[in-house]
């Protein structure tokens, strides 16, 4: 994680909030929490490769003084977010408390979960609601499928995990129906992980993809987040025609090929969609 730079301390200064927003909000320097930004970006920092760090290596991945991050993880450990043995610290379950407010309070979320079902029900595979996060897409609800029950699982989209929005259906739909010169700056910027044999680290081949994806409207993946699955996307728009989420379902590749797939869930999902849009 790259060190930050210190902010200006101009008063007339402005100040965006984090770039992973969906919504960027000018905020004079006077009303900034200086605090309060750090000690989430220390939460933030956890993650599989750091799911217990010390004082000195949270201060290397923030580019805080050691002294002021022990500050931070104390407090946070005080407040009841991270546990500590005096020397490294972890986050604890309090913290899903911030998710499961979100899902409670979400509109969206309220709104799409009787279209999940429908999907859901209509496809015979599970499907999921998603909005971008920065580089990555992020599941914001779901709905299991008795049918797909049955068959082998995608471990990939569980609620709240951030995902390379690449590698999946949901993800490329939302950077292809971005303005074209956000995409480019994206595109510029982002370095393409591979996770699977087929994951696409060709910038003009994943560009191409994209500009497919936005022509028609809709998106597929095919084992680029997981080896023999596959996922399609419609976008959800709200009643201006912004997008503003995606829908998606994922499925086993099994015998059934890429179109035959599509042809049979996209008609429901669409219509899903489609229903949608007077509602967010």
């Amino acid at each position: 994680m790259a060190k930050k730079t210190p902010l200006s301390s101009s008063e007339e200064a402005t100040l965006t909030v984090n770039e992973a927003q969906t919504t960027q909000l000018p905020l004079l320097r006077r009303d900034w929490i200086a605090g309060l930004e750090k000690g989430l970006e220390l939460l933030r920092c956890f993650d599989e490769e750091h799911s217990r760090v010390s004082a000195s290596e949270m201060a290397d991945l923030t580019g805080m003084t050691r002294t002021a991050v022990r500050r931070y993880l104390l407090t946070l450990a005080h407040l009841g977010y991270l546990a500590t043995d005096g020397k490294l610290f972890w986050l604890t379950p309090r913290v899903l408390q911030f998710s499961q407010a979100y899902l409670a309070s979400s509109r969206l979320v309220r709104v799409a979960q009787p279209f999940l079902q429908r999907i859901a029900q209509g496809t015979g595979e599970n499907a999921f609601l998603s909005v971008m996060e920065g580089d990555s897409v992020v599941y914001i609800a779901r709905q299991g499928s008795s049918a797909a029950s049955l068959r082998p699982q995608n471990i990939g989209y569980m609620l709240g995990m951030l995902v390379p929005a690449h590698v999946t259906a949901a993800g490329t739909l939302l950077l292809a129906l971005r303005a074209p010169q956000a995409l480019d700056a994206w595109l510029a910027k982002i370095k393409l992980k591979t996770l699977t044999a087929h994951s696409i680290t060709d910038k003009a081949k994943l560009r191409k993809h994209l500009l497919n994806s936005r022509l028609q409207d809709w998106a597929i993946s095919e084992q680029q987040l997981e080896l023999h699955f596959r996922g399609v996307a419609v976008p959800v728009r709200d009643i201006k025609g912004d997008v503003i989420a995606a829908l998606s379902v994922t499925m086993y590749i099994g015998n059934e090929a890429a179109d035959q797939a599509s042809a049979r869930v996209l008609g429901v999902m669409q219509e899903a969609a489609s229903g949608m849009r007077n509602l967010v």
